[in-house]
């Protein structure tokens, strides 16, 4: 059985036992978290595609770690002009282990 999810502005194809990275989702690791935003549920037969979410469809989850990511450098340049802007980014995520897949 498997679900796609949407998080973060994103989706995640995700199956029970898997770990997945997600955009920040609050919450302490070890703690239990639903996501409701459920956009396909598949199983052997015919998967159930939602208009957008499928009805009453859940994916549980327990929070394994919270961190941040690699820092990724953004450099912008104009030649002979003078402009240089030289930033550094680092984003947070989530790192999820999925338990069951409801509905």
């Amino acid at each position: 059985m498997y679900a796609v999810v949407r998080s973060g502005g994103k989706q995640a194809r995700v199956s029970p036992g898997d770990s997945v990275r997600l955009e920040r989702i609050p919450g302490d690791v070890g703690e239990s978290i639903q996501l409701a935003e459920v956009l396909m549920v598949g199983d052997d037969g015919e998967p159930r595609i939602g208009t957008p979410l499928v009805d009453g469809a859940m994916v549980v989850g327990t929070i394994t770690a919270q961190g941040r990511g690699d820092k990724i450098i953004v450099f912008k340049m104009k030649r002979r002009k003078g402009y240089r802007r030289k930033q550094g980014h680092r984003q947070e995520y989530t790192e999820l282990r999925i338990d069951r897949i409801e509905g």
